[in-house]
């Protein structure tokens, strides 16, 4: 008995691991123009939680090119085709989630 509440208790520990949100706080430069390289900074956001990076308005999405990432951080390349305006990051999970970002960059 002993023995499958340390299993148990070990098991939650494991979920509430894996099940963390993946959070960009903070963005640099805040303001760009398309085809530069910006570099995000936040938590659970490498490979295995976060496979694609957009901007979006809320309305139009656009596909960012992601050259590093790591669990920490994320440079990524702002698309050329970007009109100006202020855009939030959203990130794609791997578990095929969309989730708008607190953060938002200004394309000039």
């Amino acid at each position: 008995m002993r023995l499958f509440r340390v299993v148990t208790l070990l098991a939650g520990c494991l979920i509430a691991v894996s099940a963390r949100a993946q959070l960009i706080t903070a963005v640099d430069p805040l303001s760009v123009k398309a085809g530069d390289t910006v570099s995000a900074k936040g938590e659970g956001i490498d490979k295995a939680a976060v496979d694609t990076l957009y901007l979006t308005d809320g309305t139009h999405d656009f596909k960012c090119e992601m050259i590093e990432q790591t669990a920490t951080s994320i440079t990524f390349k702002v698309p050329a085709g970007m009109k100006a305006g202020r855009w939030a990051l959203m990130v794609h999970t791997t578990n095929n989630q969309l989730r708008e970002q607190p953060v938002k960059l200004t394309v000039e």
